[in-house]
């Protein structure tokens, strides 16, 4: 198959139309994801979609691809990144939210927005929050911590010989929490005109705290399975475990009601609970052939056929759709613990910025290990990360 962008071979088809699209996804993990894209794409008559489902670095090969003639016409991203839409190498979409702009999930289309225009259409929304056992809790005399000094607090007395208080990953918390804890403080990573959201002490006061979670030996460490993953939890090595909405039909499978979850829980005066949101979304590649035909094309599948945006966030894996109208009706998601997810996410999400770049990423992240396994100074720490930010956000805010 000849795609509208150079030689391109896959799987799925398209509709009678002459047009030929070549469309990329990440290899999703869940059964039947592949098979329901090249369905979607079947059905488009206006075009031949060719699907080509890509394992591997996903990330890195689109990058590369973005820079050539053969790569994607429309993909599913991780972004764009603020590279690729600086770099133009992503074509604009706004016009094709136009009329439901209000209806996608604000923290999930933010990173998604430059300077007002928009270069990615969101297509579903993973989030992560906290599981506990009720029944342990309930054993403790120990309640649903709804403050970060209560999570302590929690994790301490829920810790014995056989049970830990709380697993937040095998490093301590530093991969997986990132900005998490600095939006329950009342802060952010990057503030609206551009500069780092977290020169404050009230930053090293919180991430001080989950020093305290380490150093008081409450967390589970060396586990068979990462935070990802929710089998420490559903064997009764942790009483509260931080994880992903994936994680949920699983925990309800073998835990029936003996569980609840919370967002990360709010930290002093200012503080507000916190949750993390993401969402792969569609994009077109600026050095398409065929560029207003991919725009019509993914203005079909992600804007207009909100059957379709449904059955892809919830029949084979578990996620929200990107749509709130989508979200408040769906089956799945009304009620229970599910029903909570989707409320974290729209009262409490956040999502890492566009303007929060990888090298701004590693420094917080290495600054966030060190205070957390090394037990450093997290004023000093913050101090020489709010610089590193700082200087890192110059740059992009002056790149035209």
């Amino acid at each position: 198959m000849v795609s509208a962008c150079g030689s391109n071979t896959g799987r799925g088809g398209g509709g009678s139309g002459g047009t030929a699209l070549a469309q990329w996804y990440h290899q999703y993990g869940e059964p039947g994801t592949e098979q329901a894209v090249e369905r979607y794409a079947a059905a488009y008559k206006k075009a031949h979609v060719t699907v080509q489902w890509r394992p591997g670095d996903y990330d890195r090969q689109t990058a590369a691809a973005l820079l050539t003639d053969s790569g994607p016409d429309v993909f599913e991203v991780n972004g764009p990144s603020l590279d690729q839409i600086q770099g133009r190498q992503v074509e604009d979409l706004t016009e094709l939210v136009a009329g439901v702009k209000d209806d996608f999930n604000s923290a999930v289309l933010a990173p998604k927005t430059y300077r007002g225009r928009v270069y990615g259409i969101p297509q579903t929304i993973d989030m992560q929050m906290l599981y506990y056992r009720k029944s342990l809790l309930a054993d403790a005399g120990v309640r649903p911590p709804e403050s970060l000094d209560e999570l302590v607090d929690a994790a301490r007395e829920l810790t014995s010989r056989k049970v830990k208080g709380l697993f937040l990953g095998n490093d301590g918390g530093a991969g997986v929490l990132g900005g998490t804890p600095l939006y329950a403080a009342g802060l952010r990573l990057v503030t609206e005109d551009g500069k780092a959201g977290f020169d404050d002490p009230a930053a090293a006061r919180t991430l001080g705290k989950l020093r305290r979670l380490y150093a008081e030996k409450s967390l589970l460490l060396g586990a068979p399975a990462d935070w990802s993953d929710p089998s420490a939890f559903l064997q009764g090595l942790t009483a509260m475990q931080w994880s992903g909405l994936w994680a949920l039909p699983q925990v309800q499978k073998e835990l029936g009601d003996d569980f609840g979850v919370l967002p990360f829980p709010k930290d002093g005066a200012a503080g507000r609970p916190s949750v993390p949101v993401g969402a792969y979304g569609a994009a077109v590649s600026a050095r398409g052939r065929h560029k207003e035909a991919a725009k019509e094309y993914v203005k079909w599948l992600w804007v207009e056929r909100t059957d379709y945006q449904e059955d892809f966030a919830l029949s084979y894996g578990f996620h929200i759709p990107a749509r709130i109208s989508l979200a408040k009706k769906a089956a799945k998601l009304r009620t229970g613990a599910a029903a909570d997810a989707v409320r974290f996410t729209t009262e409490h999400g956040y999502a890492q910025p566009l303007l929060w770049t990888p090298a701004s990423q590693v420094a917080y992240q290495d600054a966030l290990s060190r205070i957390i396994k090394d037990g450093a100074n997290p004023e000093n720490e913050l101090r020489t990360v709010v610089r590193k930010v700082s200087a890192e956000l110059d740059r992009v805010t002056h790149t035209s």
